[in-house]
């Protein structure tokens, strides 16, 4: 099966939890013997700003459909709208027609309910920026928009987690969309060329963009409450964003300087790095999608500590591979680390239990299975037998 696969973002030039997975899911249908092209942005593909992508790739995207002949053709989030309306239009014209699948990892309604302020115990802890308003105001809407029209356009499409699943089934109007759950595990880590910081001893340890749903207000919160009976304590922040500047004022605030190290952006292979020498990574979002460091945490061993939202609690068993609370919750939240920090073995146990499920659940050939199933189903047998004997 000849299957191409089109995306805005893509490590290493993108930081996304989307690319990776675009790369994750190429690597492991290679694995399969399925043929598989990416396209992206740069010289071969979508030329221009990323924020022209929708119009750009219809150009590469057409060559590609000539050239490649693709009996699968894949889009991910609300960018690949107009490439979706544009096989949608022209497919009776192509020899083999291809089969419309939508990879969608968020629903942007969610997202954008998740601009908002941070309240714990009755007060604000945190706000939107400039940036993040306008989002909210102008870039949400329309993503909300091209996600629409991509999955009326598709004949597939799919989540990775059965409550994304939900969210755009109803957000989107859309009948029906399948699981396909995040993988790691297809990729070689890149070599790590700088010597990322890091405390004596184990730290626990936050990943992402810093914008307001991601909730470290709440996580410094929680810290601060712990400085006092556990003074060795020490977080690293791993990640840049509109929060940034505001984040480091308030650790400072917090008297938490001392505590936590913010390290910027920071690659695939320096997040691993970190991992290594985590008690705990925290992930204390108020909205997610199902983040793909959660499933490199547990390739490490390594706990989570984690809101219960979203796709989390779906990778996320709380009491076997790490502690699930409340968002926004600070009682709860620092009740949890402080039981990952004062008890290593118990942490080092979860972790240990986090790393099997991964082997179970979230590794390649379980997500090429998944997915050639789904995609089976959806072209029905003579279009998949023919597929087959083109190959």
């Amino acid at each position: 099966m000849r299957v191409l696969l089109i995306v805005n973002t893509l490590p290493p030039t993108d930081v996304s939890g989307v690319g990776e997975q675009v790369l994750q899911l190429a690597a492991a249908l290679r694995d399969e013997g399925h043929e598989v092209e990416v396209l992206g942005r740069g010289a071969d593909g979508a030329r221009g700003p990323k924020v022209l992508f929708p119009l750009m790739v219809l150009a590469p995207a057409w060559r590609a459909l000539r050239r490649f002949r693709p009996h699968v053709v894949q889009v991910h989030e609300s960018d690949g709208a107009m490439a979706a309306l544009m096989v949608a239009t022209v497919r009776a014209l192509l020899e083999p027609s291809p089969l419309l699948v939508a990879l969608l990892q968020v629903s942007y309604v969610e997202e954008m309910k998740a601009v908002r302020l941070l309240r714990a115990d009755g007060r604000v802890v945190g706000e939107p920026t400039f940036r993040e308003r306008a989002f909210f105001l102008f870039k949400a809407p329309l993503q909300v928009a091209l996600g629409c029209l991509t999955v009326w356009m598709a004949d597939l499409v799919l989540a990775p987690s059965q409550q994304t699943a939900s969210e755009i089934q109803r957000d989107y109007q859309v009948d029906s969309v399948r699981v396909l759950p995040n993988i790691t595990g297809a990729l070689e880590v890149e070599q790590v060329e700088r010597q990322v910081a890091r405390a004596d001893g184990e730290y626990l340890l936050f990943v992402g963009r810093l914008r307001i749903r991601k909730g470290v207000e709440i996580l410094l919160e929680a810290l601060a409450r712990l400085r006092t009976r556990f003074p060795e304590l020490s977080l690293l922040v791993a990640g840049e964003g509109e929060q940034g500047s505001s984040l480091e004022r308030r650790a400072a605030s917090l008297d938490l300087a001392d505590h936590i190290r913010f390290l910027g952006r920071c690659s695939a292979g320096e997040v691993r790095e970190l991992l290594t020498g985590a008690r705990a990574l925290v992930v204390p979002s108020i909205y997610e999608g199902m983040p793909l460091v959660i499933l490199e945490a547990m390739e490490a061993s390594v706990p989570v500590v984690a809101s219960r939202v979203s796709g989390i609690p779906e990778v996320v068993e709380d009491g076997v591979t790490g502690w699930l609370v409340p968002a926004e919750n600070i009682d709860e939240l620092a009740r949890a680390i402080e039981e990952a920090w004062r008890d290593p073995e118990e942490s080092s146990r979860r972790g240990a239990a986090g790393r099997q499920r991964l082997d179970s659940d979230f590794r390649p050939s379980a997500a090429a299975g998944t997915w050639l199933a789904e995609v089976r189903a959806a072209q029905g047998p003579a279009l998949t037998q023919k597929a087959e004997r083109e190959e």
